[in-house]
């Protein structure tokens, strides 16, 4: 295979009405940006003079990047030698712009794939802007470049399938944040409420209701009754 051979952008329909839909792009981007953000929680300690950080969530990666389209550079364009198409730019920008519509089938846009090369990107399309540059002697663009923002997307089992998240293995130590109760701590530590004893063993916590914002906690590994860790 000829590693040299030019690969082309394409963003594929992954579910509703267009699913398995692909868009290829005229031109592949220059540059794209890729971000990436958790969100914490302060929790201010009296008689200490910084707030205490407790992670809350991770935010969902966001890939922006401008793509270029241009009917007089198309090979498939109206003032192209070619001429098989009345209006190749107007089709591929219709159909990318009607990724961020409401799908009758989802009851929302549909999630897309980012391709090109080695990347590959399931998200949805979150913001899209345009700026023409030239026209059509009637007035119909000719030049387009699209500033496009994909949004991370993943299903709610594909996320808690994340091995990132199996962490009821290891012994840790988190802060108590507002009125959190050790049922609630243990339901979210090990995906069962009722494990909450566990947690006020470790801790020789006699009454489940004497813990209070600011508390730390230590959170023991999950484990079976023959000493193994669960598998998932």
């Amino acid at each position: 295979m000829n590693k040299n051979i030019l690969k082309k952008a394409t963003i594929t329909v992954m579910d509703g009405q267009d699913k398995n839909k692909v868009i290829s792009l005229l031109f592949n981007p220059t540059e794209y940006s890729l971000d990436r953000s958790n969100s914490y929680k302060a929790t201010p300690i009296p008689g200490i003079s910084s707030p205490v950080l407790q992670f809350v969530n991770g935010e969902s990666d966001q890939l922006s990047m401008e793509l270029f389209m241009d009917d007089y550079t198309d090979p498939n364009g109206p003032t192209s030698l070619l001429q098989k198409e009345n209006d190749p730019l107007g089709e591929r920008l219709a159909a990318i712009s009607k990724l961020l519509l409401i799908d009758r089938e989802l009851h929302a846009p549909p999630p897309v794939r980012f391709n090109w090369g080695t990347m590959e990107f399931h998200a949805i399309i979150e913001k899209l802007g345009r700026k023409v540059t030239m026209f059509h002697p009637d007035g119909i663009p000719a030049r387009v470049t699209l500033s496009i923002v994909f949004r991370e997307y993943r299903t709610l089992k594909q996320q808690q399938e994340d091995p990132r998240l199996e962490s009821s293995d290891k012994t840790k130590r988190r802060i108590v944040v507002g009125k959190e109760q050790l049922w609630f701590i243990a339901a979210r530590e090990y995906g069962e409420s009722e494990l909450w004893t566990r947690i006020a063993d470790r801790n020789d916590l006699d009454d489940p209701r004497e813990i209070k914002p600011g508390d730390w906690l230590e959170i023991p590994p999950l484990e079976n009754a023959s000493g193994t860790f669960p598998t998932r």
